[in-house]
Parts: C-alpha cells; sequence; structure tokens
C-alpha cells in the first residue's frame, strides 16, 4: 500500500475518534481496471467509532467521505466503507475488535 494515501486516510478519520481502524489496500484485485492506471487504489475501511452512534449507514459513510473525498478519484479510486459503533461490535460475534 501506497503509506501516503495510508497515511493521509489515518489523519482524516482520526477526527472520528476510532476505537478500530483498519485500512486495506485491495488495489492488487483490480489490475487492469480503468481507474487503477491512473495509479489511484481500492481501499476497504472498517471503522468503529462512538461518532456513529444513532446515524444511518448513509450517514456513516458521508462522514467519512466528508473527510476523506478529496482523495477521489486520486490517489484513492475507489473506497469501500464499514462502520460500525462499538456496542455493534461487541453484539456480533461476526465482527470482533
Amino acid at each position: 500500500m501506497n503509506s501516503d494515501t495510508r497515511t493521509a486516510l489515518e489523519a482524516r478519520l482520526a477526527a472520528l475518534a476510532p476505537t478500530l481502524l483498519e485500512i486495506r489496500d485491495d488495489s492488487d484485485k483490480h489490475v487492469g481496471h480503468a481507474g487503477a492506471a491512473s495509479g489511484a487504489g481500492h481501499f476497504f475501511v472498517t471503522i468503529v467509532s462512538e461518532h456513529f452512534l444513532g446515524l444511518t449507514r448513509l450517514a456513516r459513510h458521508r462522514a467519512i467521505l466528508e473527510r476523506v473525498g478529496d482523495l477521489i478519484p486520486y490517489p484513492v479510486h475507489a473506497l469501500s466503507i464499514d462502520a460500525h459503533t462499538p456496542d455493534e461490535i461487541r453484539s456480533d460475534e461476526r465482527i470482533k475488535q
């Protein structure tokens, strides 16, 4: 993963005070994709934050995109988001911190 892109994503998402933040670079799965031709990456973000309490899934995504949207379309071509509250993580056996 481009460490500059990772650092930028981490720094901007820090404002959400995440208790868990994982950033996965899936760019290797999209080699040959038109968006990848420019060198932009495909990323998957898993984030857990109290900030998401009472927010819909759409509002959570908007909160994230408000902070990182200017990184799209370059250096981030695609961003998948998995956003949860700490209580959702604790109650869902499929997802562990």
